[in-house]
């Protein structure tokens, strides 16, 4: 199945609670199999075709206070229109996941696919100081496997999660094992797990931020509350895959859809006897910084290969800290480099330069 069907019904198996999305190519299988599938049938799931983006995330920052299993997905300008909701609900500390099927801009831009919204994921495209955690599937598979992930991890540490795949991938099609089907929790369990959810109960202390604060100090310890929180996340939940990287002399660094295409550059390059290994970070956030520092430290150089202009380049570079040579390769506008560009972009940059 595609890669946006796989998400659709993985949501359904791993006890999602409500969808709420507006159609977006090359998104929009997630919410035409949802309701497809009409899972309000059988599983008692709420599928809701908002009126728009900025609709879609609110409802999911209002579910989510609730303490339910919510969610929504998008592409990259419907993305850019939730940014406030997802500010909110990382203030107000309420989980919920967020599917963004990247595709090219900047602004309304091509419906070919891309990696350029990384900044405006990792980076947090809201105001305030503020982070998502930012999972990169690279296959059908992972599509399905991380979005029950998304969903623990946004619940663990109380904040939106994001599932930032691209229009290769969500348009794809690969054999998939989908996840077994887990029970949506009763309202017993909600409350019981999620002390903080609003209730609608009268007599007991607002459990969540929702309005500005005129009290300066009271912000300052919420904003550090929510810093060591993260401080935590950067700690525990950095995940990355490594391939080939016990005897490589260079690494390539991708993610997502780049990575697949880098892994055959490499069996390219090794074919001419280079020993070329791959770092895919699997969270963009937290980002691997300390593992690609690691692998720096006994590397010739090292390329960063991307559907953009070089937005994880930047994290790249912090990470290595000038222990080797560092380069760059990317494609925008919807223009998908292959294994055989990829490979001669390496040579160019870091053999024959």
């Amino acid at each position: 199945m595609k890669g946006n069907e796989a998400i659709a019904h993985a949501a359904i198996r791993c006890g999602c609670d409500g969808y709420f999305g507006y159609p977006i190519t090359p998104q929009s299988e997630i919410l035409e199999t949802l309701a497809l599938e009409k899972p309000w049938e059988t599983t008692g799931m709420v599928v809701v075709q908002a009126e728009s983006e900025l609709a879609s995330i609110n409802m999911v920052y209002g579910g989510g206070a609730t303490g339910k299993r919510v969610m929504t997905s998008s592409s990259s300008p419907g993305v850019a229109l939730m940014q406030e909701g997802i500010t909110y609900m990382a203030g107000a500390e309420i989980p919920g996941v967020i599917v963004n099927v990247q595709r090219g801009g900047p602004g309304l831009g091509t419906i070919q696919p891309s990696q350029g919204d990384y900044f405006q994921s990792t980076r947090g495209g809201g105001n305030g100081d503020y982070n998502v955690i930012v999972l990169a599937p690279a296959s059908v598979q992972e599509m399905a496997d991380f979005m029950d992930l998304a969903f623990e991890l946004a619940f663990r540490y109380r904040m939106p999660s994001i599932i930032l795949s691209d229009g290769i991938i969500g348009q794809m099609m690969e054999k998939v094992v989908l996840p077994p089907f887990k029970a949506r929790r009763t309202d017993e369990e909600v409350a019981r797990e999620c002390p903080w959810a609003a209730t609608g109960c009268r007599g007991r202390k607002n459990n969540i931020l929702t309005s500005l604060s005129l009290d300066p100090d009271f912000m300052e310890r919420h904003n550090q509350h929510l810093q060591e929180k993260y401080r935590i996340i950067r700690e525990k939940e950095v995940r990355y895959q490594e391939i080939l990287t016990d005897d490589a002399d260079y690494l390539i660094v991708a993610f997502g859809s780049a990575a697949r295409i880098s892994q055959k550059a490499i069996e390219l390059l090794r074919q001419e006897g280079l020993r070329v290994g791959m770092l895919r970070p699997i969270t963009l956030w937290p980002f691997p910084t300390q593992k690609i520092k690691e692998l720096a430290s006994r590397m010739k150089g090292i390329l960063c290969a991307e559907i953009n202009s070089g937005q994880m380049l930047e994290d790249v570079l912090l990470s290595v800290e000038g222990l080797c040579p560092v380069a760059h390769h990317g494609r925008m506008g919807g223009m998908v480099p292959t294994p055989e560009e990829v490979a001669t972009a390496f040579k160019e940059k870091l053999i024959n330069k």
